[in-house]
Parts: C-alpha cells; sequence; structure tokens
C-alpha cells in the first residue's frame, strides 16, 4: 500500500464537539485485516473511524472482489443471497420513491450506483437517471452487465442546481470524506418539492449490539461515519434539511449478520445469523428506529 495519510479528529466531524471517545475497535476483514478505533461523540451521538486513510489514501481498501458494490460478485453463499433478495429491494425502493415524490416518472440522480443495477432499474420503469460512481472497475461493469453509463463521481459538484426529483445514496453516505460540504450539495441540487434518500446502516440496532465490534455494518476503514438515528436527523437539521419519513431495509439484518458471524468465528454459522437478524427485526417491529439499516426519506 502507499504511504497513507491519516485524519485524526479532536472534535465531532458533524456537530464539532470535543465530547468524543473511544467506544470500540473493529477489523478489516475485507482487505488489509488492520483494526481501526471506532468513537462516539457523547453530545450528538455519531460514531466515526479515527485515523481514517484521507481521501488520496483510501482507494486501496476498495480493491477486492469481495466488494460486492464494485465486482458484483456472486461468490460466497452470502453475495449469492444478497443477489437473490435484490430483485425484490430494488422495486421496494422504487415504489418508496413514487410514493414520497408523488411521481411515477422523473429526474434522478443516483450517487454511488456501484454496478449500475438501481440505475438501470429506474430506467426500466421510465426515469431519467444519472448515476455516479467513483469506481472505474464498477463503471466498467455496470455498461457490459447492465448496460448503463455511469459517470465518475467527481461530477457531483459541476451538475447544474435544482436538476433532480429525487436523489438517491444507498449506503453512501458513510464513505464522504467531506460531510458538510457534500450535504449542502445535495440541497443544491434538489427540486424545490424534491426528495432525498439516504440509507445507512444503523448502529443503535440489536444486531449492532450481538456483534460489537464484529458488526459487518462498521466496515472500517470505508465507513468514516457510524450513524445513529439522531445523528442523522442532527446532521440534516444543521443543513436546513427536514427528515419527512425513515423506513427500515428488513433484508439488512440477515445480510450483516451472516457476514458479521464469519467476522465473528472466521467460519460463520448461518443458522445464528438467521436467528440473529430475525430477533433484530422483531425488535425493530416495534421500534423501527432499531433497524439495522434505514432510509431517510429527505425533503428541503
Amino acid at each position: 500500500m502507499q504511504q497513507e495519510k491519516l485524519i485524526h479528529y479532536r472534535v465531532c466531524p458533524l456537530c464539532n464537539s470535543s465530547e468524543i471517545a473511544e467506544a470500540l475497535t473493529a477489523r478489516d476483514h475485507t482487505v488489509s485485516q488492520k483494526t481501526f478505533s471506532i468513537w462516539e461523540c457523547s453530545d450528538c451521538t455519531l460514531r466515526f473511524t479515527q485515523d481514517v486513510p484521507d481521501a488520496a489514501s483510501i482507494g486501496v481498501y476498495y480493491q477486492s472482489e469481495n466488494y460486492i458494490s464494485h465486482t458484483n460478485t456472486r461468490k460466497g453463499l452470502v453475495n449469492s443471497l444478497y443477489h437473490t433478495v435484490r430483485k425484490q429491494t430494488l422495486s421496494d425502493k422504487r415504489r418508496l420513491i413514487s410514493s414520497a415524490t408523488g411521481m411515477k416518472e422523473g429526474n434522478l440522480l443516483d450517487i454511488g450506483a456501484g454496478t449500475g443495477a438501481f440505475v438501470a432499474h429506474m430506467k426500466q420503469y421510465g426515469w431519467d437517471v444519472a448515476g455516479l460512481e467513483p469506481d472505474e472497475k464498477a463503471r466498467e461493469v455496470a455498461l457490459t452487465q447492465n448496460e448503463v453509463q455511469l459517470s465518475p463521481v467527481s461530477d457531483f459538484y459541476s451538475l447544474p442546481p435544482d436538476s433532480y426529483d429525487a436523489v438517491t445514496l444507498w449506503h453512501v453516505l458513510e464513505h464522504v470524506h467531506d460531510l458538510h460540504i457534500y450535504i449542502e450539495q445535495l440541497a443544491r441540487l434538489l427540486k424545490k418539492e424534491g426528495r432525498i434518500f439516504i440509507a445507512v446502516p444503523n448502529y443503535t440496532s440489536h444486531d449492532a449490539t450481538v456483534y460489537h465490534g464484529a458488526w459487518a455494518a462498521y466496515d472500517v476503514p470505508r465507513h468514516l461515519y457510524h450513524f445513529s438515528p439522531d445523528a442523522m436527523e442532527n446532521l440534516l437539521t444543521r443543513h436546513g434539511l427536514q427528515l419527512q419519513v425513515t423506513r427500515p431495509m428488513w433484508y439488512d439484518s440477515f445480510y450483516i449478520s451472516m457476514l458479521s458471524e464469519k467476522y465473528r468465528n472466521g467460519k460463520g454459522n448461518i443458522v445464528r445469523a438467521v436467528f440473529n437478524g430475525f430477533i433484530s427485526d422483531v425488535k425493530a417491529f416495534v421500534d423501527k428506529s432499531r433497524c439495522s439499516s434505514l432510509i431517510y426519506v429527505i425533503g428541503k
């Protein structure tokens, strides 16, 4: 690996509070096998990866055939199951967007489009979709497998304002170094009555509590931030955005638990993973703010 430049936070990257301390440690099971420290802000409840590689250094941590959003791999049981449920989740996302925007067709921007499955799905249903993806190999897969042309994410800040009825970030915001600048740009790109859809893991979920540092959704160092519902609402409020509604992602507890079992014991235990995922969803059914991953629907 190249010489890394690390970011050490002395204040919270969300609210600038100095009330920060280490909460736990987690290992990078995907690429480097390094251990990283995760800190928490006691004021806004954001968790964040401490001493994380900066934007110029972090690219090497994405170079793995097991990183499904970039390679579309079906290797292994967990990735195979991911593909099995993806068709359903794509439809669920489309219906949510139509419901929240009141539109069956419109202009949509998908950021962090991966291999283009969501972009292709929305195009199929008549939406005019632009997709941004930082990884060149993922863009190549999107073109060859899903027949969609994605643009590099460097185009993000040059897009015209007030252009989109919907902007989607499916498990993307936790990867973004310039958090506040990014949120400001999202707001600029959105039409007056448009909606932003942000999906992120939720560290207050039951499965996160069960697996602690082995919880796969910490995904250090690629995940720079680890949001609670309170932290997300705090972030949005700071930028004049309004949280309209929160929606659970029910399948994520099972997918994450399967990976977490493998990370915890090196082999995995599908029965225990399914049980933990099920219990997590049962608890989230009572209190949806505890779901393993959440979609935040946001307006101006």
